[in-house]
């Protein structure tokens, strides 16, 4: 049934998360910042808010990167430069990658099963590209699509547009989207007209207007389906 297997790869094969985590308090270490559960709780809030934006077209990507900061910065005091904060830090989360559960073993069974296998991803191109090549995982792909190199962003059709007329032979018909947001992922495959599989390994629930074609909670849930 499905030939064109497309997966968002942050907190769906790559654990952003930890990369995150680690990236972030050495660029508060690089800029002298204390790292506190005030700082990180905060940042958190603010982090999301900033890329539910994005999803909603209300901001650019180079506005959120440097801004959420900025808010940060403010709401707690601190006397840095966000610009400069968001260079040290995006330099720390390009080193280094950690795997989700799953996500090797699912990509060798469905290499092997012959499916067609595509990023598409909002990342950032420097960031993403450098966490592809440590992870290794680049060869497992007949295609990558970066929302900055398309010059459009999930879950703009427009962006599912660009990444469809590059592959030869596409079928929507014949494609999923795997991903773990609600509001990029599984709108994204709304708005492009493929099926969609939700990754929720913390139990949320999908409103009635996002609900996925499927719903898994670990990536070997995905073999079954397929």
């Amino acid at each position: 049934m499905f030939k064109f297997i497309f997966f968002d790869l942050d907190d769906t094969i790559l654990d952003f998360h930890a990369a995150e985590r680690v990236a972030y308090a050495k660029a508060l270490a690089e800029h002298s910042i204390e790292k506190t559960q005030e700082l990180l709780d905060r940042y958190h809030v603010i982090n999301l808010a900033w890329w539910e934006k994005l999803d909603r077209g209300e901001v650019d990507r180079d506005t959120l990167l440097v801004e959420r900061h900025r808010e940060l910065f403010a709401a707690l005091g601190i006397d840095a430069d966000p610009a400069a904060f968001e260079a040290s830090y995006r330099k720390w989360l390009g080193v280094g990658h950690w795997f989700l559960p799953d996500a090797v073993e699912t990509l060798d069974y469905l290499k092997e099963k012959g499916y067609r296998l595509y990023i598409a991803s909002n990342g950032v191109i420097d960031t993403q590209y450098s966490r592809l090549e440590s992870a290794g995982i680049g060869p497992y792909f007949d295609g990558i699509f970066i929302s900055e190199e398309l010059g459009f962003h999930k879950p703009e059709p427009a962006f599912f547009e660009a990444c469809f007329a590059r592959i030869p032979d596409f079928d929507p018909a014949q494609a999923i989207l795997i991903g773990d947001s609600l509001s990029s992922d599984i709108r994204g495959a709304k708005n492009a007209g493929i099926a969609s599989v939700w990754l929720n390994r913390n139990g949320k629930t999908a409103p009635p207007e996002l609900a996925p074609d499927f719903e898994i909670h670990a990536l070997r849930e995905l073999w079954g389906i397929l």
